[in-house]
């Protein structure tokens, strides 16, 4: 019979006919079929690729999200980690299949913008909005401290610390104690524009804090402010911060702190739950991560920790104004000097 004549008295498109002839071809079957031939056998041979189950490829895959941490350390570009999986299977995917199949993966990580982190590179900082109320054993008066949150861009490993303002001796000393918890340095500090931190916002020319400055200048680190009202400049911290509300202040709700240092060592426990809790697409902790891809990559930390100080300017004239010389001394002379400054000076 014809394909048409087929189709017609089926009932069915010519092309499935087509179809249908074409699979038997390929699958060495003709007219009559082998007497021992079961119908499973048979659609088995006719539609093999049907047979796969949803969601398991014929190829072998890699490990996507070992492949996702490999990815994360300097000079690794898919390119070689394809060249490597090529290596173990001869016959997996092409270069530009295995990128498909792995940026799927990154947007099942998140719904959201995706941002790649080498390791050692960024640290983003910030406070929680939220905060943390400690008790007067004395008085009863409840004052309330912020929470200062760090998190490593590759590994998200992160810090954090109670302390009682967002000035400028709090957050340079949180930013000294963090570069000791991480026992390193990266490469740049991306701050929320904080007026501790940033004088002016500015996307092209932000102006630093000149004792902000000094610190980073101590630690041979780099300060890259994220712009104004744009939260994906920094989503790592922003991430840390919601942690940071649900595992510390959600989990410590119904304790009472009577001094700082109780809050810090109740953090440190929290934080350590952040930081060795595993991370359901990858497989591993932060821990894990950190230890093995960042802190390899993080610069040593100088010999001595930042000694905080502030910068102000005073007009000279206030100064001699204040200044009382000893009698039969030189000094009258040096204020002198002084005076050539044009009425201004720097003092450290």
């Amino acid at each position: 019979m014809s394909v048409r004549d087929i189709a017609d008295l089926l009932g069915i498109a010519r092309s499935t006919v087509q179809d249908g002839i074409g699979r038997a071809a390929a699958a060495g079957l003709s007219w009559p079929l082998p007497a021992d031939l079961t119908d499973d056998v048979l659609e088995g041979k006719l539609f093999a690729r049907q047979g796969t189950k949803q969601g398991v490829r014929r190829l072998p895959e890699p490990d996507w999200s070992v492949i996702a941490v490999e990815l994360k350390k300097p000079g690794v570009t898919l390119t070689i980690l394809w060249e490597e999986y090529r290596a173990v299977y001869p016959d997996g995917y092409g270069f530009s299949r295995f990128c498909d199949l792995f940026r799927g993966f990154e947007r099942r990580l998140t719904p959201t913008m995706r941002q790649f982190h080498i390791a050692g590179d960024k640290v983003f900082v910030d406070y929680s909005g939220k905060k943390l109320p400690i008790v007067d054993r004395k008085t009863g008066e409840i004052r309330e401290a912020e929470i200062f949150v760090g998190v490593l861009g590759a590994s998200s490993y992160a810090f954090a610390e109670a302390t009682w303002t967002q000035t400028l001796p709090d957050w340079i000393g949180s930013h000294v104690r963090m570069f000791a918890f991480f026992g390193g340095v990266p490469r740049l500090i991306v701050p929320d524009n904080l007026k501790s931190g940033v004088n002016k916002a500015s996307f092209y020319d932000p102006e630093i804090n000149r004792s902000f400055g000094r610190m980073a200048a101590h630690y041979g680190v780099g300060v890259l402010p994220a712009r104004p009202k744009r939260p994906k400049d920094k989503p790592k911290v922003e991430a840390g911060v919601r942690f940071a509300q649900s595992c510390i202040l959600g989990r410590l709700r119904n304790q009472t702190f009577f001094s700082l240092e109780e809050a810090n060592a109740a953090i440190r426990d929290a934080v350590e739950r952040i930081n060795t809790h595993v991370m359901k697409r990858l497989g591993q902790t932060r821990q894990e991560m950190f230890e093995t891809m960042e802190r390899p990559a993080l610069a040593a930390l100088p010999a001595e920790d930042y000694e905080y100080a502030e910068w102000k300017l005073a007009r000279v004239t206030a100064l001699i104004s204040t200044y009382k010389a000893p009698r039969h001394s030189a000094e009258p002379a040096a204020v002198g000097e002084h005076a050539n400054l044009r009425g201004k000076a720097y003092f450290h």
